[in-house]
């Protein structure tokens, strides 16, 4: 690996070196369409070279040290409508801009699986952007509840602290997650654990429904959550920002500074942010004990843009502690309890007893709790190479994550996975020819785990993945197509191990009492991705999208090599080294309306998926669930078995977004979607027919009301209610019941809970917000928001509390979701600009 790294940063050298770049100019002028006053204060952006500027006072501006090519241009000014447009750049290129006034955002630029930055009206693929604005009119807990309402994106749930994406019904290794513009490489197979990035650094969100494996190889069989960060400041700017955040609920308490500034083409930025909260509240559960949940970021860029491309380094560090809800409950008051051990007391053995009000409002973690630090240095490079250029793009990144479950021993981590990883992506980006873009590369990872706790689920490993791919534009009339393949293989490679036959602690070869858990093996993988399609203009307005991809995922190593009790799930889990990839084939059809007054866009797609990968409970010989008693000495108790096994799984829905915006009304915004998915196995037993966490259809709508304000010192003042409906969901994998420890003996409210329909909810919300401006200038932006606003009671379907204990106190299951919540966001910016 070292070595490819020395090779690679020999050949960027030497093009640094040797290139002998003409100084290449984009200039013009920007004006409002209406009044034709220049407007100063837009940025034009381009955003494969990360680079921009501003227009002065007089509507002017001018871009330089710009690598000749064929790029998209970004056109951008708050209260107007963003216009792109695909520019050649060699030489002295003037292009003029007339901004529309408009309160949306009519025009989308993408780069998530893509060569290039893309028109979001031009790619095939479906694509949802969610961008900073909308970050600050939300409020969110962590950084995938912030896109969990988008159409087709839901989350499983374990707690406010952790979520996991869920793209279209599919989840956990099936979506790939890239923050910093490299694949996020940690352990996304356990249902406890979520993704380790702070909401803070994210700038911008695109999520990419359907295979993405061809950009990206395995693990985006069902799309991409892509976190992007802030863009680099035009030349010349020095800027600041703090942002304050209290939420009600849970006590929430976020502060961020950041940083920010560009000179003589050295651009660079930090930040630095931590949030806590307490345990959130509802109305059934009062507090949730041991909810609360804190994190620490921080992070930093630099880099430099000259006329050859750029190269910029970029590190981070993230580090949060959340508590694990066990659910257990006073039988008399209903009130969660807490799980302690005092020496003196019951022989040292863990109890639980009732917490104080001090405690309930800790910001502080009780066992059960997680630890988890994730480490990254990003190296990002784009050099010129004539007309097209070389993208190269590097990381380390290192992953800790450790469970304290026993109270016995607080400080010692009973789960402890330690990994170290490696990314690349090399990729040539042609110039346009006859109408046709090219580029192919190469990208990859390898990773390598240690488990270091006292209790073993999966063995050490490491795993090493090489792709190489071909991906085609061309444009024809209205007419633009995209296609390309991928051949991918993946090594994968777990070490022997031998555990305590009671504790399941790590124990060397043959020791007496000991057993081999994990027999050392070797897998390979390998996979053919693909993807084609087109989109075409009806008219300027109007448009339609056909694609279809084909993808592939490897085995994870849960699902390779797991041999021993999955603590967060009460299982006794077994995996099969000899299991196959998956693969599948998705077909989507997009119609789409993108006009001054109305947006529109409906989606519909299929996806049929051969040996995909689940957990099946297994029956014993004598009837009923099969039992491992092997670690009641542990604490563990008895625990039904489930071994991984492949069948064949289909999935189809439509998503749609509509959002009206009368341009001679500009005051008022109504936003509505609509979000379905059915997701089963073929020849499966009703226990497994229907798919896990395949989220119920979800309704959207709100209504903006954009005042506009006689004075000046308020600006971009709003006022918005909404709603959202869960319908019921049906379709339920009834085996989960068994996989969170239920049984029809020892639980059977939970067990009868589990077999019944999920039932629906609708919620509703209520936000404002807006600028406040003295001598011309934004002091702060202050904004408002309140979910749950009735403080309705309800259980969401894709919470992994919905089967926690009874309470006898109400005789309902499960833990349910937060109550009222209001958030209040204060960003304060500072502006050191000359």
């Amino acid at each position: 690996m070292k070595c490819i790294y020395a090779q690679v940063y020999t050949l960027l050298l030497l093009f640094c070196c040797t290139q002998a770049v003409a100084q290449n100019v984009l200039t013009g002028s920007i004006k409002d369409a209406k009044t034709n006053a220049q407007l100063p204060g837009v940025t034009v952006y381009i955003p494969d070279l990360k680079t921009s500027t501003v227009t002065n006072a007089g509507g002017v501006y001018i871009l330089k040290n710009i690598p000749a090519g064929n790029y998209l241009v970004e056109v951008t000014l708050i209260g107007y409508a963003t216009q792109t447009e695909a520019v050649t750049i060699k030489g002295v290129i003037k292009r003029n801009y007339s901004l529309i006034f408009s309160t949306n955002q009519l025009r989308d630029v993408v780069v998530t699986g893509v060569s290039s930055a893309t028109d979001k009206q031009k790619s095939p693929v479906s694509v949802s952007v969610m961008n900073y604005k909308d970050l600050l009119e939300n409020s969110s807990v962590n950084v995938i509840d912030a896109i969990s309402k988008v159409p087709g994106v839901s989350a499983i749930t374990d707690g406010q602290s952790i979520s996991k994406p869920v793209i279209r019904g599919l989840g956990y290794n099936r979506v790939l997650t890239i923050n910093d513009g490299v694949e996020q490489v940690d352990q996304a197979w356990f249902d406890e654990f979520g993704i380790e990035a702070d909401p803070d650094a994210v700038n911008r969100y695109e999520i990419l429904k359907g295979p993405a494996s061809l950009a990206y190889g395995s693990d985006a069989i069902a799309g991409v959550v892509n976190l992007i960060p802030e863009q680099p400041l035009p030349e010349g700017q020095l800027k600041a920002d703090v942002l304050l955040n209290y939420q009600t609920n849970n006590g929430l308490i976020n502060n961020m500074m950041h940083v920010a500034g560009t000179n003589n083409g050295i651009a660079w930025s930090a930040r630095i942010d931590n949030t806590m909260a307490h345990a959130y509240r509802d109305p059934f559960d009062g507090y949730v004990l041991n909810s609360q949940f804190s994190n620490f970021n921080v992070d930093g860029t630099i880099g430099i843009h000259r006329k050859w491309g750029y190269t910029q380094l970029h590190a981070s560090y993230f580090d949060m502690a959340t508590g694990i809800v066990d659910g257990t409950r006073d039988s008399a008051t209903g009130v969660m309890m807490r799980q302690v051990a005092y020496p003196d007391l019951n022989g040292g053995a863990p109890s639980y007893e009732m917490p104080t009000h001090q405690e309930q409002t800790s910001y502080t973690p009780f066992v059960i709790n997680q630890r988890i630090r994730h480490t990254k240095v990003v190296w990002d490079n784009s050099v010129a190479v004539g007309d097209g250029r070389i993208k190269a793009i590097f990381s380390w990144q290192k992953n800790q994550r450790q469970e304290t479950n026993d109270p016995t021993m607080p400080n010692t981590p009973n789960i402890y996975y330690s990994s170290n990883a490696a990314t690349y992506d090399v990729r040539y980006i042609s110039p346009q020819i006859g109408g046709f873009n090219i580029s192919g590369g190469a990208n990859g990872v390898y990773q390598s785990s240690q488990s270091l706790g006292t209790l073993l689920l999966i063995p050490d490993y490491n795993f090493f993945q090489a792709g190489a791919f071909a991906i085609a534009n061309q444009k024809i009339g209205k007419l633009n197509l995209s296609g390309g393949i991928r051949y991918d293989t993946r090594i994968f490679n777990g070490k022997d191990h031998w555990v305590d036959s009671a504790t399941q602690a790590p124990e060397p070869p043959n020791t007496p009492g000991s057993f081999h858990e994990f027999r050392a093996f070797t897998s390979n993988f390998s996979g053919i991705s693909f993807s084609f399609g087109g989109t075409y203009d009806l008219s300027t307005n109007i448009y339609v999208k056909a694609n279809i991809a084909g993808g592939w995922r490897a085995p994870n190593v849960a699902e390779c090599a797991a041999n021993g009790v999955h603590d967060g799930t009460v299982v006794y889990e077994i995996g099969d080294p000899t299991l196959k990839p998956e693969s599948s084939v998705e077909e989507d059809l997009t119609f789409g309306i993108n006009s001054k007054d109305v947006g529109l866009e409906i989606n519909l797609f299929n996806n049929s998926i051969q040996d995909f990968i689940y957990a099946q409970g297994l029956q014993s010989v004598f009837g009923g669930d099969s039992i491992n008693n092997s670690l009641n000495a542990a604490g563990l108790g008895a625990a039904p078995v489930y071994k991984y096994t492949q069948g064949k799984a289909s999935l189809h829905g439509s998503e749609l977004s509509f959002n009206l915006h009368p341009s001679n009304s500009p005051w008022i915004e109504f936003n509505s979607s609509l979000s379905m998915v059915y997701g089963s196995l073929a020849n499966a037993p009703d226990s497994v027919k229907y798919l896990p966490f395949v989220p119920p259809t979800r309704v959207t709508a709100d209504i903006r009301f954009n005042i506009s304000t006689p004075g000046k010192m308020l600006k971009n003042a709003y006022i918005k209610v909404g709603m959202l409906s869960c319908f019921e969901q049906k379709d339920i994998y009834r085996q989960y019941a068994i996989y969170n420890g239920l049984n029809t003996a020892l639980t059977p409210y939970e067990y009868a809970a589990s077999t019944s329909a999920t039932a629906g909810y609708t919620l509703f919300n209520a936000g404002a917000g807006g600028d406040i401006i003295a001598k011309g200038h934004t002091v702060c932006s202050l904004y408002i928001t309140c979910t749950n606003l009735f403080n309705t009671a309800y259980m969401d379907y894709m919470s992994r509390f919905k089967y926690y204990p009874v309470n006898y106190t109400t005789g309902r299951v499960g833990v349910f979701n937060m109550g009222r919540n209001i958030s209040l966001k204060l960003l304060v910016p500072l502006d050191f600009s000359k």
